[in-house]
């Protein structure tokens, strides 16, 4: 449970936000891409704003270029990225995301593997969810599927964004 003074800085801190959606996938299309999708629903529905959504195959390089062509768009104040994130030879989401970051956001990879761990137990620790800020933007990963990208939503993302984007751009 939140303490009054940091429901009353995350109260100041709320308003809709600008996110755009970035999909790592070597097999999804927008139309098939369930984890993109949750996001775009679920930011919606908090009254926040989807700028842009993109797919991009699991290489780092691509990754890195995407998420910088995203993030450089002047509505963008926080990019969203999908799959990628676990422990597979094809995993390169936070190689590609993390080289970008100015600041890292620990704590919200180690609460999403925390609520993971509530979830799934120890297979938890295979994830690789990160967030970081780049400039004055946000970037939080999560994983591709829809029950970890439900989760870090639900639980994470959603309740805090504008709060991140708040200060990120201090």
């Amino acid at each position: 449970m939140a303490s009054p003074s940091t429901q009353e800085h995350r109260r100041k801190a709320a308003r809709p936000i600008t996110v755009s959606i970035l999909t790592v996938s070597d097999t999804r299309t927008l139309d098939d891409d369930l984890g993109g999708q949750l996001i775009e629903e679920l930011i919606q529905a908090a009254g926040n704003k989807v700028q842009q959504r993109a797919i991009v195959a699991d290489e780092t390089i691509s990754i890195r270029e995407k998420a910088k062509y995203m993030l450089d768009a002047p509505e963008c104040e926080a990019l969203l990225v999908t799959g990628g994130t676990g422990l597979a030879a094809r995993d390169c989401t936070p190689e590609a995301i993390e080289a970008l970051y100015d600041a890292k956001i620990p704590g919200y990879g180690e609460l999403f593997r925390m609520l993971s761990y509530e979830e799934i137990g120890s297979a938890s620790m295979l994830s690789r969810a990160s967030g970081g800020r780049v400039g004055k933007k946000v970037i939080l990963t999560m994983p591709g599927s829809p029950a970890g990208v439900r989760l870090a939503m639900e639980k994470l993302i959603v309740p805090e964004i504008a709060h991140l984007v708040h200060h990120a751009g201090k």
